[in-house]
């Protein structure tokens, strides 16, 4: 369910701020200043888990994602503004949590066969949701999306309560005050392993953060219909049901190796996407084809973190860790700002490609028995 809050708008809010704002630029900037909001939301969750327990910040998260969908319905640049802050505040409250609970529940061992299923089984709306908002915008009602991620983050609130998950005995019983979560930035990359996880997982959802931003405005401004663009990127989106595809392969040639081969082929595959430019649809085409092969990487792409985080450090190493999406939403769109101030829009792509295949070669520096 909170795969559902996500993928609803998730081509709903782009394609709304694109007309609200008037250009690609602005939606590059307007995203760059809303993820300095959920940046400073991930580092500060440590301290907020640490003071009001997890299921406290869940719930204040769920209740955070009803109010920013209010607010993002008013179809008004202020309200989108606002709603979206409150958006990534919320996703941060309840994922990061989440997280730590699977941590407490799942044995590291373990982490590699889990992390492909629990994607395979948020495929579902990763694949519907993109369409789905906007088709329910365009075919019923403006605010109507807005309304059902509201009803799914109520249902998701309701069961998380249902399964009474409890905080870690140790979490509760802490004494001493939490730590200054900026003090745990040097903690986190000082160790090698967890600061090459954190830039992988950061190409990762850097990726994924161009595509469901850009694309639906590449197809739009080409000419196709706003719900056959919110199509495609459900399409693209299916690919997450070949997850469990990819973590089988992990598990016969590592991890390290399929990470080498799937941020490669990531590389190449976006970098060919400017030839669909003049011909739409077959822009469309090799939009997909490369998010088809970006989800090679997905099932275990936060594996590398999974395995090196230590067991006494997992609420603050996972709200440090937790800011790769954050930072992949703060990052690209600075980036592609200053592109798109000189270049036209398929140059986002061919720089999305340069940043793949440099880290098919920094995934060699691995652990080679991962």
């Amino acid at each position: 369910m909170i795969a559902t809050c996500r993928t609803l708008l998730i081509t709903v809010v782009p394609l709304s701020a694109n007309s609200l704002l008037g250009s690609v630029e602005y939606v590059s900037l307007f995203y760059f200043g809303i993820s300095l909001a959920g940046l400073a939301a991930s580092l500060s969750m440590s301290r907020v888990i640490h003071t009001f327990q997890r299921r406290w910040v869940f719930t204040g998260g769920a209740l955070c994602m009803v109010a920013s969908v209010s607010l993002m319905a008013t179809q008004t640049i202020p309200g989108l503004i606002a709603g979206m802050v409150l958006h990534v505040v919320a996703i941060a409250s309840m994922e990061i949590p989440f997280n730590i609970y699977l941590m407490d529940h799942i044995p590291r061992e373990q982490m590699g066969a889990f992390e492909p299923m629990r994607l395979f089984y948020a495929a579902g709306p990763w694949t519907v949701g993109p369409w789905l908002g906007v088709y329910l915008q365009a075919e019923v009602a403006p605010w109507v999306p807005y309304a059902v991620t509201a009803v799914a983050a109520g249902l998701t609130l309701a069961y998380f309560w249902y399964l009474r998950l409890g905080d870690n005995p140790a979490i509760s019983a802490a004494k001493r005050p939490p730590p200054n979560p900026i003090a745990n930035l040097p903690q986190f990359f000082k160790q090698p392993r967890l600061r090459l996880a954190w830039f992988l997982a950061l190409g990762r959802a850097g990726w994924w953060f161009m595509f469901f931003i850009y694309a639906p405005i590449f197809c739009v401004d080409a000419g196709i219909d706003p719900v056959m663009s919110g199509a495609i990127v459900s399409i693209a989106s299916g690919a997450v049901f070949l997850v469990p595809l990819w973590g089988w392969l992990a598990r016969r040639i590592k991890v390290r190796k399929l990470l080498i081969i799937g941020y490669g082929i990531s590389g190449l595959a976006t970098l060919i996407i400017p030839l669909g430019t003049s011909v739409p649809w077959l822009g469309a085409a090799l939009l997909i084809g490369a998010a088809l092969t970006t989800s090679t990487i997905d099932g275990a792409g936060n594996v590398p973190f999974l395995r090196a985080v230590h067991p006494l450090e997992r609420a603050e190493m996972t709200g440090v860790f937790a800011t790769y999406r954050d930072s992949a939403q703060l990052l690209p769109p600075g980036v592609f700002a200053l592109l798109l101030m000189v270049f036209p829009l398929p140059s986002i792509f061919l720089a999305a490609g340069i940043g793949m295949l440099s880290l098919s070669y920094f995934s060699g520096f691995l652990p080679k028995r991962l």
